[in-house]
């Protein structure tokens, strides 16, 4: 339960700070806030659950065979949860910014190939550098993983934000659908990318990585 409670509270923290930077009128700083929140979440969370806060990193770290599969439904369920009150209380206190503009009108649905492709690209990304830093032997002990994370979202987010928002995470992709800060049209198209992506990669490292562990 303790892994479970560690999974829904960074995921919370995570997803409060994209709709309260994004809706709040941090503009192109968002990302900045973004993953840094991440890097410190998983700092904070890493040693007691593998500070995931995200369903496709879950799926990647248990097909690697860092973590059980038993406790896949459990992390899954805490930050699809932690996700969606997050993006509550960030609708509420975003009200409650002086000078912010307030909650988009909801936006149309993205272009359904490049939207799932750059939700791929991101969360591929994202989850073979957690597969790389954060569960093998010959990294093991190292004090950068979760700058490497949080870079890595902040990056991306940059990059590929621009095609399908920059959700590469299920969690935070049901918490931005239900603050309105996405069109539930999008939803295939995040989770075909992100699952399949955290799947690849996944599959990759065990290719390229080496180590017997």
């Amino acid at each position: 339960m303790r892994k479970y409670l560690v999974e829904f509270i960074g995921t919370f923290f995570l997803v409060l700070t994209i709709v309260v930077t994004v809706a709040g009128g941090a503009g192109a700083m968002a990302p900045v806030a973004i993953g840094s929140m991440l890097m410190v979440m998983v700092y904070a969370g890493g040693h007691i659950s593998g500070g995931h806060f995200n369903p496709a990193v879950t799926l990647g770290v248990c097909i690697r065979g860092a973590c059980p599969w038993s406790d896949a439904p459990g992390y899954m369920i805490a930050q699809v949860v932690g996700g969606i009150l997050a993006a509550i209380t960030g609708e509420y206190l975003v009200g409650h910014i002086a000078g912010a503009a307030g909650f988009p009108e909801v936006p149309g649905t993205f272009n359904m190939a490049a939207g799932t492709i750059a939700e791929f690209l991101g969360t591929f990304a994202l989850v073979y550098v957690v597969l790389q830093t954060a569960t093998t032997k010959s990294t093991s002990g190292n004090s950068y993983y979760g700058l490497a994370i949080g870079f890595t979202v902040m990056a991306c987010a940059y990059g590929l934000g621009g095609v399908s928002g920059g959700a590469f995470n299920p969690a935070v992709a049901g918490g931005v659908i239900a603050a309105g800060l996405s069109g539930m049209g999008n939803i295939a198209g995040f989770l075909i990318g992100q699952l399949l992506a955290g799947a690849a990669a996944a599959f990759v490292f065990k290719y390229v990585y080496s180590g017997d562990d």
